[in-house]
């Protein structure tokens, strides 16, 4: 594994591994080094994001407007962590997933997919690990420990994922509250962590979880809610302090 101190990052900059840089120009996205080349953020929205690895492209959640896609390279991943709709969406599925795309999902949102996608897909159940394009990923606990919550992401039908990709550690937190699997996790060197009220965690809980398992990059992302529910994400940076280089994506434009 590399050092996870020691690879760099550039911010809002064109991708340069991938011979779709010229297209990519124009989106805002932060590029971090792995073992052997490169990995690239670019949030689409909320909880929406591309990943392009050495190990092929990740769509994470795609919802919304096909549209939104259309200057990224074509998936060869997508993970989707609930079924929840702005996380899981099958008309954007439809739009997205190519012959040759892979889709790991929670069980519950397996259950909704149609034959043809449950073909391309793998369920995965929390606390599950598995193989796939040459990455490992680990299934995580996702669900709300508030007892007034409860009902927005019940334990054990939700999930949040650790993949490890060219040596990186990349943690995706779904929805869900600062669970004790979050909270013990090691060696992380990207994460994205949600925060929204009231279906989620708010800033300080969010900065606590960061604060102990110290990836090295956060985003904070989905942190726009209903009402008061909005998360501040210069809070955020405020009370994560120096435990972790919190990176600021255009996940609302």
């Amino acid at each position: 594994m590399i050092d996870r101190r020691t690879f760099l990052a550039s911010t809002t900059a064109a991708v340069t591994f991938l011979p779709y840089a010229a297209r990519a120009a124009a989106l805002a996205g932060d590029t971090f080094a792995t073992a052997s080349g490169e990995i690239s953020v670019f949030p689409v929205s909320h909880a929406s994001f591309v990943m392009p690895t050495p190990a092929g492209v990740i769509y994470n959640d795609p919802v919304g407007e096909p549209s939104a896609y259309a200057d990224f390279p074509a998936a060869d991943l997508v993970l989707i962590t609930h079924e929840h709709g702005d996380h899981f969406n099958l008309d954007t599925l439809a739009a997205v997933v190519g012959e040759n795309t892979k889709l790991i999902t929670n069980p519950a949102v397996y259950d909704k997919l149609p034959a043809q996608m449950q073909a391309k897909a793998t369920k995965m159940a929390n606390g599950e690990t598995g193989e796939t394009m040459g990455m490992t990923i680990e299934a995580i606990p996702a669900h709300n420990i508030t007892e007034e919550r409860m009902n927005f992401h019940p334990k054990g039908r939700d999930n949040g994922y650790v993949l490890t990709v060219d040596g990186m550690r990349i943690y995706i937190s779904g929805d869900t509250e600062d669970v004790p699997e979050m909270r013990a996790l090691k060696n992380i060197d990207l994460a994205f962590i949600c925060m929204n009220l009231p279906f989620t965690m708010d800033v300080d809980a969010a900065a606590s979880a960061v604060a102990e398992f110290k990836p090295t990059y956060v985003y904070p992302y989905h942190y726009r809610g209903r009402d008061n529910g909005t998360q501040d994400p210069a809070e955020f940076v405020k009370a994560v302090g120096d435990a972790s280089e919190v990176k600021m994506g255009a996940w609302y434009g």
